[in-house]
Parts: structure tokens; C-alpha cells; sequence
């Protein structure tokens, strides 16, 4: 079988076997499987053409044994393009690193119906059924879009995707045994053949697809069990790792069409601020210039390479309007508008028990603000795309994690119908959510419509990247706990109030109740603590907010995880022991938390001046408790181990989900000690690395990753590894200072 490598440009096709075959370039004739992530229903996930209304990803067997999965999941570093391909495989028996993954263009049947179910009911779809799950499911079904984020690509394909492997292999067997004139019973598959040991016979799966294709879809296909699988739990050969080494993987800058004009932007110094007038004399004076592209609010310089683009964007005179509301909104606007706010009705979260009773018989009350800032996601590439107009429509080349949003931004910025928009989608050099927005698409279709008929790269230099974000939202926290004579926790009463990302998204998902989005970990059910409230008051700011790794659960965990240690101190009891009381009836929480604090040496002496903290959350499906290890010298905060424990549940790729939850705890890290985007006249102050500071490699602590085995369903894993970090660096810090940080950054 020919060396696979992951294919990530694709063409425009109907979700149909002609056009399927046709779009997407792949041979004529074999074996073709369509499939639906997730199952629409138990039982049928996986069928054969022309059954396509909902199938949203397809596998082909070519007579030229090529294997090829056509998927519309993003690859952004997370490692979903390896742990799809290693689900077919298994059930398939053949390597991974044989399946040649596409990325599907746009299209309303690759709606992430999942993602839209997950994150509307704060991440408890699973546990809901009858009406309330059909109804989440036709809300998703008409709001959801092709989007790859919330940690769904590996929850949402395992099964359907062993399914779909398992039928192409029992109809490979079929079509041989019928070949040889044997029982498929007396065949194997293995390594992209089937073998008929007793006559020594074998036949490639290329030379049975013809056959395969014809024979009827088969009843009830049994999935290999899990004592015989050899690639789930043990496979961790990257598909994308050999062309991301020898430079062929394209990323968005990439991308190089014929007579490819590139792009810089600027934008207005202040949000809500717009365009009133430009001189661009100078800047079209400049070599290599072709034209100034005016904006809403801001301009584009296009140039025959980049950094004459961004050179020349100096060399424009611009004239800005002054916002109209919040012109001199600023730091302190904010949290005395939050502050303001927090007391106020809001939307009621969750209820049980009586909370202010309980508060009122408690022993003792502990009473706590909670602050954390707006936060920029900082991709490591750039927001850009590459847009070509042209007399049989459009085509964008992007770094996207939403293909049906870009492709609608497109068309509303070309004038042009969806249709005859085409996205083909390029490795992502970091997404954490800023990737899901369109905005970039939007204004890279914008500059190309000013020059007709020539390709254009339109790419955001840092400090327009950094200014013009969609952040994750601020937010203050509220809370009083309640605890008894014994020390027990009775009681928790929590006021949040922060910017509504749904408001902006979808405000009709916010008007009988709160944003999850928002209040998402809050209070999960984890502890048990009898009485407990729970509220979220909406604050409209002149800020645009969005989709940041982990989402709610970024802030939620701090709070939850910093509260907890404080009772725990307030009670003088050890803040391990603490928890575990509270988490009898969760035998797999506690699981987490002891191996987390075994691996980390909890119970073992430390010097002065040293501190440990834990914290433990569930997010996405999976559990992560982490264990920070801190020492104070002098003033100086050093950090000097990070030991992490996961139960996520079964794990497809080991190496890849360590490297997730590593890589998770240096982002979470990174943002608990330097990320603040701070605010002046409306403007964000921060441009660069300069100011918004990333976690150096010499500040970087070893990160040690322990998995629980575990037999539950896959839970998520590139967002699970950050929100536990920032609690457990906290409370190390207070166990080592005496000085417990209600506030983010760091700030001793």
C-alpha cells in the first residue's frame, strides 16, 4: 500500500458518490462509506451511498489501495486527524499512517451537531434524554455549524467510526471468500489484505473494492472487543508528523497561487471606532504597492509581498471616529461596571437546597471576590486567508475551525451565493477558538473584491491580531460559602458576572436561561455540598468576547479550586483530605485526585519557603486534577513541578493526550502568570510578546502526565489540561507565602 500523508487542501464537492469521487479527486470505482459523527442514531452509523442527508464523513477504498477518510474535523496541533484515523483503522486492520485524511469543504451536512448539544447544556447531553435531548438536538440541527472545537472530534466519532471500519472490513472479507469460493469465516484481514491461510491466497483491498462495493450493507456488525484491539490505547504515530518535518504541510501563510498578491491590515486604535477618511498617496508611492483597501474600520495595504504591505500600512495617513458609546472605557470602567452588576437578579444557573438559610446557621461564612481579566488567545500563527474571485465564484484558503461560517462570511463580503463559495481548509497554527470566528475570512474576501480576478493573502500582523481579538471574557465571582461546626462545606452561594459570548452568537440561547458558556463548571455537581446557588448576570462592554480554550471552565475551576482550599484552611484541615470527603459518592474523582497526589509526593516533606497545591475538575468529559510545586525566595516565584493525573476516559492515542494535557497546563500557566489584555480610551494596550507575555522555556517546569486506565466513553482532551493549573499554582502559592491571590495574573 502506497506511504499516507494528511491531505489538507480540498475541493468543493456534493455529498453524493458522483460528486464525492468527482470533488474530491479520488479514483473511480471502489469501496465507498459514508458515515455520521456523531451516530444520528444508535445502531446506524455507518451506511453506503447514495444514504447521504446526514453523513458527514466519508472512507474509500481505491482499486489503487489508496485509503482515504475525507473528514471535516480541523487539524490545529490537537492530534484529531491521528486519532480518527487510528478509530478506522483499528476496525479496518490496516496502519494508520496508511489512511490519507481530506479535509471536506463547507457544507450544511457536517453541521457539529454534538458541539451545539454539548455546549448548551453545560456539557451534560449524555445524561439527557426524551424531550429534552430531541429538542437540543433540532436546536443544534438548525443553529450548529461545520465547526471543530469544544473538544468533540474524538467523542464524536468513536463509535461510528470503528463502525464504518468494521463494515468495509467484513464486506472486504465477503467479496474475497465469494472470490475463493470459502466460508468468510475461514479468511483474515490484516495489513490491507485478505488472507485465506488454509490455500495460502491473498488479495489486496484495492483488488476487492470493485466487489466489496457491491455487496449489500451488512446487518449488526459486531465491533472487535476491547481485549483485541491493537491500535486504540497503544497506536501513537502521528499522521501528519513526516510532511510537518520536511516542510510540506501547508498552514494558512502557506498557501501560493499564481500571481498571489499579499495584504496587511490596520485597524481603528479603539473598538467602536470607524474609518472617516485616509490619504494614501505615500503608501501607493511605495514599490511593489497596488492598492489601498479602505474598511469600516480600518484599511488594508496590498503589496507584492508581505512585509512591503505591512511597511507601507505606516505610510497611510488615516482619520478614526471616536467610539460613540464607551469611548473612554478603561480598566477600572470595567470592574466598577462588573462590580455594579454582580448583586444584581441575573439568570438563576442552579438551585438546591436553601442556600441563605444555611449561610445563616453556618459557623462559619467566607466571603470572596474573584477577579480574572480579558485574555487574547495569541495563535502562534496569525489570523490570515487567502482569497481568489473569480468568473465561477469564490475560493478561500484558510486556517479555519468553522468552514459553513467562513464560507457565509465570504459569500456576504463577495456578494456572492454559498454555493459558489469554496473552502478548502489548511493546517491551523493554533486556533483555542479564535479560529472558530470568520471575521478574518470576512475581510480577506473584502480586500480581494477590491482587486478582481488576482488571489489575495491577507494576513494580520501581531500587534493588529492582538488588538483585534475576540477575548475571552472578564469576569468577577461572587461568592460566600457556608460551613458548619464540624467544618463541613453546607453551603455555596455564587454571583458571576462577566461579558455573554452567547448574547453575541445566538441571543435567542440566552433568553429563558444563562449563558453555559459562561457558567460552565461553576458548580458541576462534583462536591457534595447540600445547599448551593448559582447565578450569571450578562455585562455588555465595548469588548468583543469569544470561544477561548476551555471557555467558562477557564475561570470557573480558579474559583471553584481556590474556594475549596480555602475551606479547607479555614477548617485547618489538609486541602487532599478535604476534598476527598467531599467526593465519596465520586469513586472517579477521587481516583484522579490520589494518583495526582501520590505521583507528586503530596505527603512528603518540603523546605521553607516551598508549597504545594492541588485542585481537581471535570471539563469535556474527562477529569484532570493537577499538583503545582512552588517555591518563594526572596520575592521570586519559581515553579518547579507540575504533575498532572487524568481519568479521559478511554484514551485512543496515549502519547497524544499527555502531550494535550502538558501542553494545556503550559497555556493555562502561561495565562495564570502574564495574561491580562488591559484597557485604555477603548484600546487595547497590549501589541505584542513584548507586553503579552508567553512562558519561558527557562520558567517552564517539568510537566509529568499520569492516565487513570478507564473503560468510560472518550472524554475530551485539548481544552481539559488547562483549567485545574491556575487553581493548583495558587494555592501552592498561598502554601508556601501565606498569601492567598483572589485575582488573575499572578501577583505577589
Amino acid at each position: 500500500m502506497p506511504s499516507a500523508r494528511s491531505e489538507n487542501r480540498a475541493a468543493s464537492f456534493s455529498p453524493t458518490r458522483r460528486g464525492l469521487l468527482r470533488g474530491a479527486g479520488l479514483t473511480a470505482g471502489g469501496l465507498l462509506i459514508g458515515m455520521s459523527l456523531p451516530p444520528v442514531a444508535r445502531g446506524q452509523t455507518a451506511v453506503s451511498v447514495p444514504l447521504v442527508a446526514r453523513l458527514n464523513a466519508w472512507l474509500h477504498i481505491g482499486r489503487d489501495d489508496r485509503i482515504t477518510f475525507l473528514i471535516d474535523r480541523s487539524e490545529m496541533g490537537q492530534g484529531a486527524h491521528t486519532g480518527l484515523a487510528t478509530l478506522l483503522a483499528e476496525e479496518l486492520n490496516v496502519d494508520p499512517l496508511k489512511v490519507i485524511i481530506r479535509n471536506a469543504p463547507a457544507d450544511k451536512a457536517y453541521r457539529n451537531v454534538y458541539m451545539i448539544k454539548s455546549m448548551l447544556s453545560g456539557g451534560k447531553a449524555e445524561s439527557l434524554s426524551g424531550l429534552p435531548l430531541w429538542g437540543l438536538e433540532q436546536l443544534g440541527r438548525l443553529i450548529g455549524q461545520q465547526v471543530t472545537g469544544g473538544s468533540t472530534s474524538i467523542r464524536g466519532g468513536f463509535d461510528s467510526l470503528r463502525r464504518a471500519g468494521a463494515e468495509a472490513r467484513l464486506r472486504l472479507v465477503q467479496a474475497a471468500a465469494e472470490r475463493w469460493g470459502v466460508a468468510p469465516a475461514e479468511c483474515e484481514s490484516a495489513d490491507g489484505m485478505v488472507r485465506h491461510p488454509s490455500s495460502n491466497r491473498s488479495l489486496s483491498y484495492g483488488a476487492l473494492a470493485d466487489a466489496a462495493s457491491a455487496l449489500d450493507v451488512p446487518d449488526n456488525v459486531a465491533l472487535k472487543p476491547r481485549a483485541d484491539w491493537r491500535l486504540i490505547g497503544r497506536h501513537d504515530r502521528r499522521v501528519d508528523t513526516f510532511e510537518k518535518i520536511n516542510g510540506a504541510a501547508d498552514f494558512g501563510l502557506d498557501v501560493r497561487e499564481p500571481d498571489q498578491l499579499f495584504a496587511a491590515i490596520r485597524w481603528a486604535p479603539a473598538f467602536g471606532a470607524t474609518l472617516k477618511s485616509l490619504d494614501d498617496k505615500a503608501a501607493l508611492a511605495r514599490p511593489g504597492v497596488r492598492a489601498v483597501v479602505p474598511l469600516a474600520d480600518g484599511f488594508a495595504v496590498v503589496a507584492d509581498n508581505t512585509w512591503r504591505a505591512m511597511q507601507a500600512c505606516d505610510a497611510v495617513t488615516a482619520e478614526w471616529t471616536r467610539p460613540e458609546v464607551d469611548g473612554g472605557f478603561d480598566d477600572a470602567m470595567l470592574w466598577r461596571r462588573l462590580n455594579s452588576m454582580v448583586d444584581t437578579e441575573g439568570k438563576e444557573a442552579h438551585k438546591a437546597g436553601d442556600v441563605d438559610k444555611a449561610l445563616g446557621a453556618a459557623a462559619t461564612v467566607i466571603s470572596a471576590d474573584y477577579r480574572l481579566p480579558f485574555l487574547a488567545h495569541a495563535t502562534m500563527e496569525p489570523m490570515n486567508a487567502t482569497v481568489r474571485i473569480g468568473p465561477d465564484g469564490v475560493d478561500v484558503w484558510a486556517p479555519t475551525q468553522a468552514q459553513t461560517m467562513a464560507q457565509k462570511a465570504a459569500a456576504a463580503a463577495t456578494g456572492v451565493s454559498e454555493d459558489r463559495v469554496r473552502i478548502h481548509t489548511t493546517y491551523l497554527g493554533g486556533g483555542f477558538g479564535r479560529r472558530a470566528e470568520a471575521d478574518f475570512v470576512a475581510v480577506a474576501a473584502a480586500v480581494a473584491k477590491a482587486v478582481t480576478g488576482k488571489s489575495v493573502q491577507v494576513m494580520w500582523p501581531r500587534e493588529q491580531d492582538m488588538r483585534r481579538d475576540f477575548y475571552r471574557p472578564a469576569a468577577l465571582h461572587r461568592v460566600k460559602l457556608g460551613l458548619d461546626a464540624q467544618g463541613r462545606l453546607v453551603a455555596w452561594k455564587h454571583a458571576l458576572a462577566s461579558p455573554s459570548i452567547m448574547k453575541r452568537i445566538f441571543a435567542a440561547a440566552t433568553w429563558l436561561g444563562p449563558d453555559e458558556t459562561a457558567i460552565e463548571g461553576c458548580l458541576d455537581g462534583t462536591y457534595a455540598i447540600p445547599n448551593t446557588a448559582v447565578k450569571y448576570v450578562a455585562v455588555d462592554t465595548p469588548v468583543p468576547v469569544g470561544f477561548w480554550r476551555s471557555v467558562g471552565h477557564s475561570h470557573s475551576a480558579f474559583v471553584k479550586e481556590s474556594l475549596i482550599d480555602e475551606a479547607a484552611h479555614a477548617t485547618k484541615q489538609d486541602p487532599l483530605e478535604y476534598r476527598l470527603q467531599l467526593l465519596a459518592s465520586r469513586p472517579r474523582h477521587r481516583r484522579v485526585l490520589e494518583l495526582a497526589a501520590t505521583k507528586a509526593g503530596w505527603a512528603s516533606a518540603l523546605n521553607e519557603g516551598q508549597g504545594r497545591g492541588i485542585a481537581l475538575h471535570e471539563s469535556f468529559g474527562s477529569i484532570v486534577a493537577m499538583v503545582a510545586q512552588v517555591a518563594i525566595r526572596d520575592g521570586n516565584l519559581a515553579i518547579e513541578r507540575i504533575t498532572v493525573a487524568a481519568d479521559a476516559g478511554t484514551v485512543v492515542n496515549p502519547a497524544i493526550v499527555k502531550a494535550q494535557l502538558s501542553g494545556g497546563a503550559i497555556f493555562g500557566l502561561t495565562a495564570a502568570l502574564h495574561g491580562s489584555i488591559t484597557l485604555k480610551d477603548a484600546a487595547v494596550q497590549e501589541g505584542n510578546f513584548d507586553t503579552y507575555r508567553m512562558l519561558q522555556m527557562a520558567d517552564t517546569p517539568p510537566v509529568e502526565v499520569h492516565l487513570v486506565d478507564s473503560d468510560a466513553p472518550p472524554g475530551g482532551i485539548g481544552e481539559p489540561g488547562v483549567p485545574p493549573v491556575a487553581p493548583a499554582l495558587t494555592n501552592a502559592i498561598f502554601a508556601a507565602s501565606g498569601k492567598r491571590l483572589r485575582a488573575l495574573p499572578v501577583s505577589l
